[in-house]
């Protein structure tokens, strides 16, 4: 689902919203969501999931084309959990909805 999926899935749920004020509400809560890690907070939506901030430490590559040595810098990447409810949604649904492999 993009963001765009969201916007038209939000308006389409609550006829009260515009097309404009579902795509407002979806990049006010993004827009939240993001500054939220960047300051280093931790994002727990139950029944979800969780966003966090994990600490990549440097460490040394290697170029593939050349085979040199690369220093790669410490990074602070994203991280997503799911919560035990979704979890538990998406292996029922996906288990409703596989099909049997003929051996």
């Amino acid at each position: 689902m993009t963001r765009s999926d969201l916007v038209e899935e939000l308006a389409n749920r609550f006829k009260q919203l515009t097309h404009r004020d579902a795509e407002f509400a979806v990049k006010t809560i993004l827009d939240a969501m993001n500054d939220a890690l960047v300051r280093g907070h931790r994002i727990e939506i139950r029944g979800f999931g969780s966003f966090s901030i994990n600490r990549r430490p440097p460490r040394m590559g290697r170029n593939p084309r050349s085979g040199a040595s690369v220093a790669i810098p410490e990074k602070r990447v994203p991280h997503f959990k799911p919560g035990k409810a979704l979890r538990e949604a998406v292996d029922q649904r996906t288990s409703e909805l596989a099909v049997p492999v003929p051996r």
